[in-house]
């Protein structure tokens, strides 16, 4: 990895207060992608996968309505190239030449498509988008099944089910045994939205230590987390907005972390928790990759690294500038898409949830 981020230490060690919390502690790693140009050889967030060229590109066979909502996809990295290079330089041409001709070329392919007799791009086979590459040299925690060392994650640029989420996708392989990798994969014409088009980030792999969101925990532990007097007595520096309510300050401030990771603790919040079961064995499933619409929000800007917190209070944005968030990934209404493997066999069906 060519650059770190460092998570700030927590305001309390909360197994100090609360000792009982003590082995319900789980092993993390934040992920921290940053807009960065990886190649195959790198774990990333929508960067290019160790692809092998004889293997098929996969592809979602499901008919697509699409949201109305849908963009091409080729303009959508226009459009972010466009704001890249305005954010190194403000004062310069809302489009290069270089860029104009890019302009035009896919406004031409776009009005062949639309003048082509049907059916829609949406209504045959599409290309899956890639959304992580990542190897286990730099993610420990994945544990990977027999001799592969990468996990690689794609989806559906189209929306899926009753809740709209993009269908994913779970590739296990062995990097050494990847020949001749794939030059150019088939693109998706276009995405339900902007959203679901991943920009390419490198990664800051970081470890951490987790703990349940409250409503994980024990009937009686979930009183113990909001009794103020506990945390008074412990003589915690709690901001004193959370006396009503001091549940709150654990789940922002001590159990979980924002953002892209791997392992953990689930993000509860659209739904209660409930366990998730393996198809094949009934196992009970774990957390794997925790994808999110945003590295840090207001109620967890205590999580923000320290190298981004002079960028992630800046007042001033330019050209679509959102430091919170860097991959561009916006799911559901800026929520959280949790991916769960079966412990047993990571190779089993995984499933899906959005928080």
């Amino acid at each position: 990895m060519v650059f770190v981020r460092t998570t700030p230490l927590r305001p309390v060690d909360v197994t100090a207060v609360f000792p009982e919390l003590a082995p319900l502690a789980r092993a993390a790693i934040r992920l921290h992608p940053r807009p960065g140009s990886p190649s195959v050889r790198d774990s990333s967030v929508g960067g290019p996968l160790l692809w092998p060229s004889e293997e098929p590109w996969p592809h979602c066979k499901e008919s697509h309505p699409g949201s109305g909502f849908a963009r091409q996809t080729a303009a959508v990295r226009l459009e972010r190239r466009v704001q890249a290079r305005l954010r190194r330089d403000p004062d310069g041409p809302w489009h290069t030449p270089e860029e104009a001709a890019i302009h035009e070329r896919n406004n031409a392919v776009y009005m062949e498509v639309a003048d082509a007799d049907p059916p829609w791009p949406g209504d045959y086979p599409t290309p899956m988008l890639p959304v992580a590459q990542l190897y286990a040299r730099d993610v420990p925690l994945l544990r990977p099944p027999g001799q592969a060392d990468l996990l690689q994650v794609l989806w559906c640029p189209y929306d899926h089910e009753s809740f709209p989420k993009p269908s994913t996708a779970l590739f296990w392989r062995s990097a050494a045994e990847v020949g001749d990798v794939l030059a150019v994969p088939p693109e998706p014409f276009e995405v339900d939205w902007e959203g679901y088009l991943p920009g390419p980030c490198l990664l800051a792999p970081e470890a951490i230590t987790e703990y349940p969101n409250s409503l994980d925990l024990s009937p009686e532990m979930r009183l113990k987390v909001n009794d103020w007097s506990r945390w008074q007595a412990a003589d915690v520096a709690m901001d004193a907005s959370y006396a009503d309510y001091p549940r709150g300050f654990y789940d922002s401030e001590l159990a979980k972390a924002p953002g892209w990771k791997v392992g953990g603790w689930p993000p509860w919040g659209r739904t209660d928790p409930y366990p998730r079961f393996c198809a094949v064995c009934e196992a009970q499933m774990v957390p794997l990759l925790t994808i999110t619409s945003n590295e840090w929000d207001s109620s967890t800007h205590g999580w923000v690294p320290y190298e981004d917190q002079a960028f992630a209070l800046a007042t001033t944005r330019v050209a679509g500038q959102r430091p919170a968030q860097p991959t561009g990934v916006e799911v559901g209404s800026t929520d959280n898409l949790q991916l769960y493997v079966c412990p047993a066999s990571p190779e089993h069906p995984h499933t899906d949830l959005i928080q």
